[in-house]
């Protein structure tokens, strides 16, 4: 099926908006991104902005490290939470060359233009988490892999390292929209919010991609929340050792299971911060569990 596809990448400029909460208030800007367009056939399209190269303090210094340990005490046990801070540290710089990263999770309807028909793991899922322009979940490390194989052209997934730059969208703090997030800008259980914010909405299931006001400061939208995001990392418990240059850190003696990123709509808004990561094997099919895709700049 990749070797039949001839696809043309179409670039244009795109502007979007994006905001930032300062101070409790919500603070718009228009920004613009390049944007790859590639048909993949009977029109569907599948849109991908491009990256700019840089480097970045990936994970969470000791402060932030503290300040992650609070928040998620006020809903976890204290000493789990010890643990899920220690997976975020010790905070390393890395550098990151340009690359293409996928504007939205990938839909149904991008999947089923490749794949045929949707992964059997979403075959008995509620009607709440289907539709054409909503995320595919209940996607396997290895669903994703064949579906990559047969999209093709280059099309991978994300370093965790390379997912975490392009979820920060060049900051520095919590969340790429300031130090909390609010139900109308992220999908997350909004009767968990973190710093100052109330309580708010709960979907109860992913979104349309898209469909919320705001994309980071790249032009990428729901990189917090929606749906968990698999990475093409192996999972380590911290960053000791790890790669300084944006590469997949693989090493077959730890194991199967691989890393996730961005939390999703269940989880509560300490899950969904920039450098929050967890793991799960490979052949798990969750419903909070989908992908986006990467695309090497050569």
């Amino acid at each position: 099926m990749a070797e039949t596809r001839k696809p043309e990448l179409v670039t244009a400029p795109l502007s979007f908006t994006t905001a930032t909460i300062v101070g409790g208030r919500l603070v718009e800007r228009q920004a613009e991104c390049q944007v790859y367009t590639e048909d993949l056939g009977n029109g569907v399209k599948l849109e991908m902005v491009k990256i700019p190269a840089g480097e970045f303090l990936m994970g969470e210094s000791e402060a932030g490290a503290a300040e992650y340990e609070k928040e998620c005490g006020r809903y976890y046990d204290k000493a789990l939470c010890k643990r899920y801070a220690g997976w975020q540290t010790p905070q390393h710089r890395v550098s990151i060359n340009e690359f293409l990263m996928g504007r939205h999770e990938v839909t149904q309807r991008q999947w089923r233009a490749v794949m045929g028909e949707l992964p059997p793991g979403m075959e008995k899922l509620e009607a709440k988490f289907k539709g054409d322009d909503k995320p595919v979940v209940a996607v396997s490390w290895g669903d994703v892999k064949l579906f990559i194989e047969r999209l093709g052209q280059g099309y991978r997934l994300p370093s965790e390292a390379e997912w975490e730059y392009a979820a920060r969208g060049g900051t520095r703090g919590a969340y790429a929209f300031g130090d909390t997030i609010t139900p109308q800008i992220v999908n997350f259980d909004g009767n968990y919010p973190a710093g100052s914010a109330k309580k708010g909405l709960y979907r109860n299931g992913p979104v349309v991609v898209g469909s919320l006001p705001f994309a980071n400061a790249f032009g990428l939208y729901e990189m917090h929340g929606n749906v968990w995001e698999w990475c093409e990392d192996d999972w380590h418990e911290n960053y000791a050792g790890a790669p300084t240059d944006g590469r997949p850190w693989i090493d077959p003696t730890r194991g199967s299971d691989r890393v996730l990123r961005g939390g999703g709509w269940s989880t509560y808004a300490v899950n969904c911060r920039s450098a929050n990561r967890s793991g799960d094997g490979p052949g798990n099919r969750f419903d909070d569990l989908g992908f986006r895709l990467l695309r090497t700049l050569r």
